[in-house]
């Protein structure tokens, strides 16, 4: 399904905003925002919940908070899952797409998939048992001025830089980097991929063209959090917001889906996820 706004163009000028004007959303953005949510879905058909939040909306009725990373901010989004197979890779999706709709609208927001009252939110939220809750952002009014937090933060989590494609996409195995004119077609999907936010801005996703199928897997360079929670699989389906929605833009005919594991030599840390294969 396309989207009714420039996917790579709302890609390309996206980004994390830590600093917001103090001014609630009004009651007719929000409505459009739940109205949104509500007919969002993700290519896994895996549900994914999630809980639109005012920062006074803690039951014990202390303001939810995010360590002073977050200035100014009244609202916030969290998105819940169960857990099971390409979960959090499902919520990572919609998550995104969600960010991307809420960046045409002209929103800030900021995945935060650490540094934030976990208790409170879960608690606001009304967290279900084994639920999976792995990030929220704030939704607001972006202040133009960035606060001396603000910049350290960037700069200590390298935002502004991507890793360049020779380290991110293959051909035929990982030892071929995959270059731009063997991407033909999918030149644009991939580097909006590239272009995705991450935890840490580490890019755990890595491609592997195999003909007319590419494949996603997953390269672990960070510990599961405290609570078990792999933190990349849910980047690499942010990544794959990017690549599927880029790709449909452009009608380029294919589909996400899981395979039998490729025979492809893995290198150590490296996890098949899923694929992209033409329907």
């Amino acid at each position: 399904m396309k989207m009714d706004f420039s996917i790579e163009e709302t890609v390309k000028i996206r980004s994390s905003v830590r600093s917001y004007l103090d001014r609630p959303l009004p009651v007719g953005e929000k409505e459009q925002i739940r109205n949104y949510i509500a007919g969002l879905s993700n290519p896994f058909s895996v549900e994914v919940s999630f809980h639109l939040l005012e920062k006074n909306a803690s039951a014990s009725g202390e303001k939810l908070g995010t360590y002073g990373v977050i200035k100014g901010a009244s609202d916030f989004v969290g998105a819940t899952v169960a857990p099971g197979e390409l979960g959090l890779e499902a919520l990572g999706y919609s998550f995104e797409q969600l960010i991307l709709y809420l960046t045409s609208l002209g929103f800030g927001t900021c995945w935060l998939g650490g540094t934030f009252d976990r208790s409170g939110f879960a608690e606001a939220m009304k967290l279900g048992e084994g639920e999976l809750f792995p990030a929220i952002s704030p939704i607001g009014y972006s202040q133009e001025k960035r606060r001396v937090m603000d910049s350290m933060v960037r700069w200590v989590a390298k935002s502004n830089q991507r890793q360049p494609w020779d380290t991110l996409f293959f051909k035929g195995d990982f030892s071929h980097p995959l270059t731009q004119a063997e991407a033909g077609d999918y030149v644009a999907p991939l580097e909006m991929l590239r272009l995705a936010p991450s935890a840490g801005n580490k890019q755990p996703w890595r491609v592997v063209q195999d003909k007319d199928t590419y494949h996603f897997y997953e390269m672990r360079s960070m510990k599961d959090s405290k609570l078990g929670i792999d933190i990349q699989r849910t980047d690499v389906g942010i990544g794959a917001c990017h690549f599927h929605l880029a790709a449909l833009e452009r009608d380029l005919p294919g589909r996400l889906v899981k395979l039998t594991k490729p025979e492809i030599h893995v290198p150590e840390k490296m996890r098949y996820l899923f694929s992209w294969t033409k329907a």
